[in-house]
């Protein structure tokens, strides 16, 4: 088919190197424009940008589709399909509409369930055993539309990072079989009253609250790692927990129980593995404490 492909992050890269690879043609690849980040905020482009330019694909980064001009540059390609992976624009319907057999979504989560900008770090934090992908037909409202084909993934104690490269490469061949026999998938209405919402991650969420149960903070690291990064703070210093155990200790929130930096919750106690100072690389936390004192009876921010 001939497929114009939208995203923007990781997770869509293996979702266009799979379509390109299946033989299909991809007139061009819509993402969002390069930003300014890091230290010397230089303008960086986006991992689909990088993508499409290796494969010899048009790239195009509008800051919107709803202007009617940029919709016909769109409907000159001549689109199949629209093949949308966490592009991180509102599609309005007239964008929809361009495309012969419409508009497919890469969703990382078991729809109805979780829609919205986070579903992986939303349902780490929630405590789900299972998520997967959903393929669906796009329409008008936020992942609302019916659902063509899902595949179920365990979440064990895998972080977000872990998850999200799973379900990249999960979604990228379910999309390539879903299309395959696309006439012959049957679309399933969604059941509203299942639905969940992701909201967009805030990254004041990852301050780890020694109040909270050690089980939720633990959830919270995973989720946030490898960004933005649970953390909490010691003397006016910020330090990234990247990964912790979950220990039955008790004591006051917030203090260190022992020289492994077991740190009590408001039930249990957490155990950082994985730690990073800022401005520093991450390591171990042992090798962290051979350098840096936080012992017995130290009370953390």
């Amino acid at each position: 088919m001939r497929i114009v492909f939208m995203g923007t992050p990781d997770f869509a890269v293996p979702t266009l190197a799979a379509l390109d690879e299946a033989g299909h043609t991809i007139p061009a690849a819509y993402t969002q424009p390069p930003r300014k980040a890091g230290r010397g905020k230089k303008l960086q482009r986006t991992p689909v940008h990088e993508e499409a330019e290796t494969r010899h694909i048009e790239v195009r980064h509008p800051e919107s589709l709803r202007d009617v001009a940029e919709q016909a540059r769109l409907a000159e390609l001549e689109p199949d399909l629209l093949v949308v992976a966490a592009y991180g624009l509102i599609l309005p319907q007239a964008v929809l509409d361009i495309p012969t057999k419409g508009a497919l979504n890469v969703h990382a989560s078991l729809l109805p369930k979780w829609r919205g900008a986070a579903p992986i770090q939303r349902a780490i934090l929630a405590g789900d055993s299972v998520t997967g992908i959903t393929i669906m037909q796009m329409e008008a409202g936020l992942d609302t539309g019916p659902m063509l084909a899902t595949a179920r993934v365990p979440i064990e104690n895998k972080t977000a990072g872990a998850l999200t490269e799973e379900l990249a490469e999960i979604g990228a061949q379910l999309m390539v079989g879903t299309l395959r026999d696309l006439d012959l998938h049957q679309p399933i209405e969604q059941d509203d009253k299942e639905a969940t919402y992701a909201k967009k991650i805030d990254k004041r969420e990852a301050r780890l609250d020694w109040s909270e149960g050690a089980v939720a903070l633990e959830r919270k690291v995973r989720a946030f790692a490898p960004f933005p990064g649970a953390w909490f703070e010691h003397e006016g210093e910020r330090f990234k927990v990247l990964a912790a155990e979950v220990h039955g200790h008790e004591g006051i929130p917030g203090k260190v129980l022992d020289d492994e930096l077991t740190i009590a919750c408001g039930y249990g106690a957490l155990r950082p593995t994985r730690i990073q100072r800022a401005g520093k690389p991450a390591m171990d936390t042992a090798d962290l404490l051979r350098g840096y004192a936080l012992p017995e009876g130290t009370r953390l921010a």
